[in-house]
């Protein structure tokens, strides 16, 4: 089993062997990968190649020959000077994993659950998606040489998977809703052996996402920020990169977590767990339908939304959404300023941090991290009716010149 000890239940408490499940048979509450004390220092991933799997021993895959890689990882932390001066901030980063080999997070849970599929001799490997994750685990599975099936609802436009397609993915066209979707593929899943990546590989899948908090400690000097401003869909990022930091506090890399601030970012349309904060409740209300540009964060019903909630009283935070012009005047202002074209969930993150500046919420001299977490060339129909029309012009240089301040 390598360095992983069990799987224990989020509810109860309850530890079973880390075998093929991922709910707990006593309460039904999700579980969570635990680890053996490791021998691990700073100094252990300095020379290490630039990927997430730098960090294995804290990763849930015993045989390191098992790793399906396609070097994601290591992503640039930018520091964003000219988005900090229009904010008025002294000290903002980017985590910009717009530029994954797939282009989105994705890739760091996707590896890790094939990674994991390929060392338990999994048959196949599939998910319930209509985008990045689609793409990413047909990627790996591409890699790892294992069939992947995709299960989304029949009416998806062709172009939201072909990149998934492109990679040898076989596309499950299901009549109905994405829950419909998903509810068949957990069933084929469970009945056929198959590792659902997002489903019944939940546990480890998961793990993929917490390097996103090791990486910037690292890159910041094995620091905390103060702020960390999360794009929220289901909540398992959000929540897996507080396990991130609480696991680098527990080995000693980082001195302190307690002054560390998490900000849950949700578009208007499909702010459930926003609501929920606000509301003080513990009650995640779902959205029956989603309406948001923000497509990869239009989840109604979160998985993950409560134990948000929970993160955000445990870390001081706060969450907040935006409506559809203030994530599309995100994603221009952090291309106009840093270079980094984001999808829209990247602008949801943008926008949120201008909004809490605005209103006094961000203080100018904290430490800031915003996470963006895929690639604008995937949504490009986000923003193209803002963008300046072509002007054509004959070919005259003189002409051209005169129009050319």
């Amino acid at each position: 089993m390598g360095n992983i000890r069990s799987l224990k239940c989020r509810e109860c408490g309850k530890e079973y062997e880390p075998q093929f499940r991922y709910v707990c048979e006593e309460c039904f509450g999700p579980l969570d990968v635990m680890y053996r004390e490791i021998s691990v220092n700073r100094h252990t991933f300095e020379s290490r190649e630039k990927t997430y799997w730098r960090y294995h021993e804290l990763l849930p895959i015993a045989d390191k020959n098992n790793i399906v890689s396609l070097n994601a990882g290591l992503t640039p932390l930018q520091r964003a000077d000219r988005l900090g001066e229009k904010l008025g901030l002294s000290e903002v980063y980017v985590k910009n994993d717009s530029v994954n080999p797939t282009f989105s997070f994705k890739d760091r849970p996707a590896g890790v659950a094939v990674s994991r599929a390929k060392e338990t001799k999994l048959k196949a490997v599939g998910c319930a998606s209509t985008g990045n994750l689609a793409s990413a685990t047909a990627a790996h599975a591409a890699k790892a040489g294992l069939p992947c099936y995709i299960f989304a609802p029949s009416d998806i436009e062709h172009v939201k998977i072909a990149q998934a397609l492109s990679y040898g993915a076989e596309f499950v066209a299901v009549e109905g809703t994405y829950d419909d979707a998903n509810r068949i593929a957990a069933i084929i899943g469970e009945s056929k052996g198959y590792g659902i990546v997002n489903i019944n590989m939940r546990p480890y899948y998961v793990e993929g996402s917490k390097t996103l908090a090791y990486e910037v400690a690292e890159q910041l000097g094995w620091q905390v920020p103060d702020r960390l401003i999360i794009p929220v869909g289901s909540g398992a990022m959000l929540n897996a990169i507080c396990k991130g930091f609480e696991e680098l506090h527990a080995l000693g890399f980082v001195d302190s977590v307690k002054h560390l601030k998490i900000i849950a970012a949700q578009p208007h349309g499909c702010a459930p767990i926003v609501d929920a904060f606000k509301r003080g409740g513990d009650e995640v209300i779902p959205v029956e339908k989603p309406d948001t540009i923000a497509k990869s964060l239009a989840i109604g019903d979160p998985g993950d939304g409560m134990y948000v909630l929970k993160r955000l009283r445990q870390y001081n935070g706060l969450a907040e959404e935006v409506n559809d012009g203030e994530i599309v005047n995100g994603i221009l202002l952090l291309s106009k300023t840093e270079g980094i074209f984001t999808e829209p969930a990247g602008g949801v993150s943008v926008a949120v941090m201008k909004k809490l500046v605005e209103q006094g919420e961000i203080q100018k001299d904290e430490k800031v991290v915003c996470y963006v977490t895929g690639n604008g060339l995937k949504t490009t129909e986000a923003i193209i009716g803002v963008l300046p029309k072509l002007n054509v012009v004959k070919p005259d240089a003189a002409v051209i010149s005169a129009m050319i301040r």
